[in-house]
């Protein structure tokens, strides 16, 4: 079940105070920049005519992630983007999986690829929702966040610059 910064402030026992928001964002803004490597991927897989989505299981509203996107230059270049602060699911629901096909207006999730750092809620979840996989191994996930499920990925990119060769291949 997905949640909200909101809910984590009640949960807490926390007032809406909006300085003390500023201040959680603050300290966790240092940690938001994209990784280089996205943009010349993301123009690529464009140039390809391969629709680029965003699905995220955050807590922070859509804007905070535009900020963060629009900040680093890439904003233009998603066609859809889906933040489990906004639906009822989280990843590896394929409840979320579907609402992020939806926003970038495709139906088929064999002619999908979700590329993630965790085999439980990324690979997993999308094999569950019929996507195809391409696991990030560069998170340490925590013992505690690792899933009932390890997912077996279809392919393992090292690096992000090695994502556009392996959907080419499957194209």
């Amino acid at each position: 079940q997905s949640s909200t910064v909101a809910d984590l402030f009640t949960e807490a026992g926390l007032s809406h105070d909006p300085e003390l928001l500023r201040h959680y964002y603050d300290f966790w803004e240092p940690h938001t920049y994209t990784d280089p490597a996205v943009r010349p991927l993301w123009e690529a897989l464009r140039a390809d005519g391969i629709k680029v989505g965003v699905l995220s299981n955050t807590i922070w509203p859509r804007a905070f992630h535009e900020q963060i996107f629009e900040r680093d230059g890439v904003r233009h270049l998603i066609d859809g983007d889906v933040y489990t602060s906004e639906i009822p699911w989280t990843k590896p629901s394929p409840h979320a999986f579907a609402a992020a096909m939806d926003a970038v207006g495709v139906t088929d999730p064999a002619r999908c690829v979700y590329v993630g750092d965790r085999l439980f809620d990324d690979i997993w979840g999308a094999h569950h929702a019929g996507l195809r996989a391409i696991h990030i191994p560069h998170s340490a996930i925590p013992a505690n966040q690792v899933g009932h499920t390890e997912g077996e990925p279809d392919a393992v990119a090292h690096d992000l610059a090695e994502i556009h060769a392996i959907v080419a291949a499957w194209r």
